[in-house]
Parts: structure tokens; C-alpha cells; sequence
């Protein structure tokens, strides 16, 4: 059950995102007027949070006056909705830092492809949200920003690497928040805070980092407080751009068209574990049978089943590691020089994957690949744990134990996000409930190959099953 909470912000703030842009499509809500709530609200709950650590609203203000001279059709999936951007991308002319000491003052004169493309569907971007070094960790706190906490509690932490990015949808800073995913980056931040994470099939919402174009692991996808609103930020993301290689075609049928024509109820396949692949607390697998059973109660197929994934644990392992080999690893001799014990690990381990270990991964993962096709002509989605434990305190890099079995490294307690970024199917992690302590639980769904539109109408049915409630809430400040 939800916790008791309040929202003293700006009523607008409050409103879904799909409702705001409705609003600022009809002229009854200025862009001017979103910008200013948005920026009223990161002022009051910033000193409790952290998400939004560098503002740009004189910059959203000035890009809100050429919108009315902009294509309407095109600038019409977001009409002057401002977003946060995670600090991982470039936005032009906004201090872009990556979390890193040596990037602490750099300001881009080019913005991210993804970043222009959401601007001329009408995004105003108004910050950009905290993430670790480069991305890689659990936790998002960095040299540069600090840390970012939780607004379910502020003594614990938000996830990683979008932590920046949940946290700024769950207190109601922005209506969208920008994400990106290799190793649960959007999904774990989403089940810590209460809302959703999408990592999208490769190419549906741009492609990967700019040194690794042709690199599927690392995604862009959209964050959002319900599923609605997940799919309109997904359309706003989707289409062809000649910059990111591996970008697909928008659909022919939009993910907000799509997301309401089910027609049929789900067929949900639940392993609480993965078949044993990590621990998950004793709680956690309360709160997600009894979501479960819920979604059943209302007439959905829910059975217990997971195909067997043998070496999914080495396979993922050796393609993380030439993801940094490949793209971390490249960069400038003086960014290198400032990197964190975290990060310098990870390029490490990057650099030591052999060869056999390469080959052995890259036909490893076909196979996996085959296996969860074929099991999700069965199922429309297989549905496991986001993360096996509550949220940890927000000094704590990773939970050094889950369900009492020491965890050993931080990618082994991020363990269930696997799966999704090996086969590169696309997944969700959206919220089912919460512990006795009022910290969220949240499911995460894996849906078929370039199976969005199907994942969104299962999480639906889930969402509206459950019945909670997706409004921001102000910090619960704790000491």
C-alpha cells in the first residue's frame, strides 16, 4: 500500500504529461507558464533531492518563442512540454559534464542528435539530472554533483544511472525525463523512485553513444509516471535520423494509438527470480506474488515460468565489458586521468575480455536470443524482479548483501537487468507496490523483439489492475 504523501507544488506540475501538452496544444496553458511551474518546483525540492543538478530555463524560455514558427506537426508531440535530459548527453550551451571532474565546466556548442530531435518535436529542456561517472554505477553520486536521494525517504538512495532522471518525475520537476540503459540504467532508477523506465528495442529511440554508433547495448529511452505518458514520450523519441546508424522508422501506428488497442488480456509468464539467477529479499517477493496474483484477479493469464538461460551471467559480463573497452576507453588521456575507482574498474575489465571471451558471447547471446523469441510466442511478456532488495542508504555504493548472500561486485546485484540488454529486447520496469517501510517495488516486463507496443498494452493492464496512483510526491525527509 502507498504510503501517506503530499504535493505542495504547482498544481499544473501534478497533471500527467499527456494532459499538459493537450493543455498547451489548445492554448489554455502557455509554454512560458509550464516552464515557470517546472522551475518553481525544482527550486523548492532540489535541497531535499539533488535530481536537477544544472537548470536551463532561460535557455527553454528563449527556444519556447520560435516554437510558434516551427512545423506544428512536428513540434506538436510535445507542444512546449519541458524535460529533463540526463547528463550524459549533450544540450547546447548547457554546462554537460558526464559526472566527471575533468568535464566539470564544459559547455557543448552541439547538442546530442536525440536532443535535437526531441527540440523539434517540441521538448523545452530545462535541466539536465544527475547520473554517476559516465554512468556506471547503481547509485547516482559523482565528484561533481554529489549524490542524489530518494524522495520516498531521503536517507536512501535513487538507483543509477538515471537516478537524476526518476527522482525528477517522482517529485513532479518535469512531466518526461530522459533516461539511458546498459545495464538496468533507466530500470533500477524507475523501481527505486515509484515510476516508469523504458529501454526501448536498439534504434527506437536513437541509437548508442557518439563513439559507439553501432553499438546496441547502451540505449536512450523514455521515463514517465504512467504508462500513457510512456508511450507519448516514447513517439516523441522515435524516428529515423541519418546521425544515429542503427535509429528505425517511427511507426506506422503510434505507441499512444497502440497502447489502447489490446485485444485480448495479457498472457504474463512471472518467475520471482529468474530461476535462482540472483537473490531477491523475502519482501520483494511478497510484494510482487501479490501484484501478481492482483493482475490475475483481473483476468489476466498469469502462470509461473522462465526458460532456461544458461550463461546469460558471462555472456552480458564480456559484451559490458566491450562496451567500455569501446567507448569509455577512447576517451581523452585527461579525462582518463580523473576517473573514480568505479569507473576505472569497469574499463579494466573491459580491456582484459579476450577474444574467446568476445566470440563465446557473441554466439552465446544468438542462442539466448532464439530462446526468449520462441518462449515469447507463448507469453507476451516474461515478467521478473527490476532489482532483489529495497532501496539502500544513499552513502551505500551497492547492497553488499541480498536475502543474506554477499553480492561481491555491484553488477552482481543488478544481475536481473541482463537479459533485456543481452538479447536486446525491449523491457519496462514500472511499480506494483511497496514495503512495510514505504520504499517502492517494482516489476520488470520483457516484451518481444520490437514488441513496444504490446509491452505498453500488458503494462496497461497492469497499471489499471493495481490502481496506483501516479502523482508526484513531495520528499519525505527523514534523518
Amino acid at each position: 500500500m502507498r504510503p501517506e504523501t503530499r504535493f505542495s507544488g504547482p498544481e499544473l506540475c501534478a497533471l500527467p504529461a499527456r494532459e499538459t501538452v493537450a493543455l498547451l496544444r489548445r492554448g489554455e496553458v502557455s509554454p512560458s507558464e509550464a516552464i515557470a511551474a517546472a522551475e518553481a518546483r525544482t527550486a523548492q525540492v532540489e535541497p531535499d533531492v539533488n535530481a536537477m543538478v544544472t537548470t536551463s530555463f532561460d535557455r527553454a524560455r528563449d527556444r519556447a518563442t520560435s516554437l510558434a514558427t516551427e512545423n506544428a506537426a512536428l513540434a506538436g508531440w510535445l507542444a512546449g512540454l519541458p524535460v529533463g535530459i540526463k547528463d550524459l548527453q549533450a544540450v547546447s550551451g548547457v554546462r554537460s559534464t558526464w559526472g566527471n571532474t575533468a568535464l566539470r565546466d564544459f559547455i557543448p556548442e552541439q547538442s546530442d542528435p536525440l536532443v535535437d530531435l526531441l527540440e523539434s518535436r517540441g521538448a523545452l529542456v530545462v535541466g539536465k539530472t544527475n547520473t554517476p561517472e559516465f554512468g556506471a554505477g547503481g547509485n547516482s553520486t559523482n565528484a561533481v554533483f554529489g549524490s542524489t536521494r530518494n524522495p520516498w525517504d531521503t536517507r536512501m538512495n535513487a538507483g543509477g544511472s538515471s537516478g537524476g532522471a526518476a527522482v525528477s518525475l517522482a517529485t513532479g520537476e518535469v512531466w518526461l525525463s530522459h533516461g539511458s540503459d546498459l545495464m538496468g540504467s533507466l530500470r533500477t532508477p524507475a523501481a527505486h523512485c515509484g515510476v516508469l523506465g523504458l529501454r526501448p528495442a536498439p534504434g527506437r529511440c536513437g541509437g548508442g553513444p557518439g563513439g559507439a554508433k553501432f553499438l546496441p547495448e547502451g540505449l536512450n529511452g523514455p521515463m514517465a509516471r504512467d504508462v500513457r505518458d510512456i508511450a507519448l514520450f516514447l513517439d516523441a523519441m522515435a524516428g529515423w535520423d541519418p546521425r544515429m546508424p542503427l535509429s528505425l522508422d517511427a511507426p506506422a501506428v503510434p505507441f499512444q494509438t497502440a497502447v489502447e488497442l489490446a485485444t485480448s488480456p495479457p498472457r504474463i509468464a512471472f518467475s520471482e527470480d529468474q530461476n535462482g539467477f540472483a537473490p531477491v529479499e523475502r519482501e520483494i517477493r511478497e510484494v510482487l506474488n501479490t501484484a501478481m496474483a492482483a493482475v490475475a484477479a483481473a483476468g489476466a493469464r498469469v502462470e509461473t515460468a522462465c526458460p532456461d538461460l544458461d550463461g546469460l551471467n558471462e555472456t552480458y559480463l564480456a559484451i559490458r565489458g566491450m562496451h567500455y573497452g569501446t567507448v569509455i576507453a577512447r576517451l581523452p588521456d585527461e579525462v582518463r586521468a580523473t576517473f573514480g575507482a568505479r569507473l576505472a574498474d569497469n574499463v579494466a575489465y573491459g580491456l582484459n575480455v579476450t577474444t574467446d571471451q568476445l566470440y563465446a558471447a557473441t554466439a552465446r547471446r544468438s542462442q539466448l536470443y532464439d530462446i526468449m523469441h520462441q518462449f515469447l510466442t507463448t507469453w507476451d511478456v516474461l515478467a521478473i524482479p527490476v532489482v532483489g532488495i529495497a532501496p539502500a542508504p544513499v552513502e551505500q555504493e551497492y547492497p553488499r548483501f541480498v536475502d543474506g548472500e554477499e553480492t561481491g561486485t555491484y553488477e552482481n546485484w543488478l544481475r536481473f537487468s541482463f537479459l533485456a540488454t543481452t538479447t536486446l529486447l525491449p523491457a519496462l520496469a514500472m511499480p506494483v507496490g511497496f514495503t512495510r517501510a514505504g520504499l517502492p517495488v517494482a516489476i520488470q516486463l520483457i516484451g518481444p523483439p520490437r514488441g513496444e507496443a504490446r509491452l505498453l498494452q500488458v503494462a496497461l493492464f497492469i497499471e489499471q489492475a493495481l490502481a496506483l496512483p501516479a502523482t508526484p510526491i513531495d520528499p519525505i525527509r527523514r534523518h
